[in-house]
């Protein structure tokens, strides 16, 4: 009886998740603010809570988080992030600074502490690559001379959640400085050997992992990537940082490959770990931070709007472009998530999970409007603001000139 129970209410989430990303689809907007409500629906305190599945849609959501950065690893090579860390970084400072701090500081003033200061500090630095790709793709400036700007921000991120991610594992699992520090030594020497061999060997470890047979090389990826985050986590770093590793770690068409085959199972996990996050937010919690949530979001999004404007013009990107740029960082998505889950899953702070459900909300909705109107908004406000030139005086007509004398 428990393991038909748990068959119709896990088909019917898998179900109602399909219909939500047909919805939303139809209408080209991201599934993210479906999912996340849908969680809240069926979880604690909403309108029809889960008994039997809630344990298995939790090892769902371990795999979501696991397949999101490997696919992640699997855009770059070491040596594309090895040149935008050399070429771009200092894009990668403002972009933190700018960021990380107004979530650190509102966190500070809610009086939740360092930890969870720390957190918050990630939840409104890093973009959403996956809600960005789709906004570029759908207004159709992937050729726009703006857009390796934009990638090369979100390539920083991405590159820095290597090392966030081991500090705030260790925050919240409490340790001290000692195995704190020794926790992110471990991370940073994995993350270093891991981009030394695959710039070294890397078409050794591709060929290793290669296969004609797309099932044989889906089952080694794939168990491969598991077997890595699963040891990551033992030694108390990250499962996503090891899935992230072995990403980066494998190219060329094996990464093609594996980015194929692995796409359908990465969008049904990562949209199970939305749905397992918005189980764990009480909606009754939701109200009293929706205005810290509105104001932090208003906010970053201006501070990423910056962020854009400042990477774009030190590219030389034209004044449009410099706009476009901002105004297509703005949306935060899945890693925001991802970050907020470590904590609430260790009781950092109970507030933070509905703070964090609230802002992705907002962000992920207002991102594409920012990234569609940012640029026509500021040129309009610009023409407003240029003084209007005096017309020129009408020239006099034959009839009308003097006639000398």
């Amino acid at each position: 009886m428990h393991s038909a129970v748990l068959l119709i209410e896990f088909g019917s989430i898998i179900l109602g998740l399909g219909l939500l990303g047909r919805f939303a689809g139809r209408f080209r907007l991201s599934p993210i603010p479906l999912y996340l409500l849908a969680g809240l629906a069926f979880g604690e305190g909403g309108l029809l809570p889960l008994g039997a599945s809630e344990e298995f849609v939790a090892t769902g959501a371990e795999i979501g988080v696991i397949l999101l950065l490997l696919m992640l690893g699997l855009e770059y090579t070491a040596s594309d992030l090895v040149s935008n860390l050399k070429t771009h970084y200092p894009s990668g400072l403002v972009d933190c600074a700018l960021n990380a701090l107004p979530g650190a500081a509102v966190a500070l003033l809610l009086g939740w502490g360092p930890v969870a200061a720390v957190v918050l500090a990630g939840v409104t630095w890093i973009s959403s690559s996956g809600v960005i790709a789709k906004v570029l793709g759908d207004l159709g400036r992937v050729g726009n001379r703006e857009t390796p700007v934009i990638l090369s921000v979100l390539v920083l991120e991405d590159l820095a959640m290597a090392v966030y991610l081991p500090i705030v594992t260790a925050l919240v699992a409490g340790a001290g400085l000692l195995a704190g520090s020794l926790t992110l030594a471990i991370a940073l020497g994995a993350a270093g050997l891991v981009l030394f061999l695959a710039v070294r060997y890397g078409r050794v470890i591709s060929r290793f992992v290669s296969s004609d047979d797309p099932e044989k090389l889906l089952l080694v990826v794939l168990g491969l990537t598991i077997l890595v985050a699963g040891v990551a986590q033992q030694l108390q770093v990250s499962a996503a940082v090891g899935a992230f590793l072995v990403g980066i770690a494998l190219s060329g068409e094996v990464a093609e490959g594996a980015h194929t085959l692995l796409s359908p199972l990465r969008d049904l996990f990562a949209a199970v770990f939305f749905v397992f996050f918005g189980l764990h937010t009480d909606p009754s919690s939701i109200p009293p931070v929706l205005l810290p949530a509105l104001g932090l979001a208003v906010l970053t999004a201006l501070t990423k709007i910056a962020t854009g404007y400042w990477a774009a013009r030190r590219a030389g990107i034209s004044v449009k472009g410099r706009w476009r740029a901002g105004g297509a960082l703005v949306a935060r998505g899945e890693f925001s998530i991802v970050i907020a889950g470590l904590a609430v899953a260790a009781g950092v702070e109970p507030s933070l999970g509905p703070l964090a459900t609230a802002y992705v909300l907002i962000l992920v909705v207002l991102g594409p409007l920012t990234a569609r109107y940012t640029e026509p908004v500021a040129s309009w406000w610009a023409r407003r603001r240029e003084p209007r030139r005096p017309e020129p005086a009408p020239r006099a007509t034959e009839a009308e000139a003097p006639v000398a004398d």
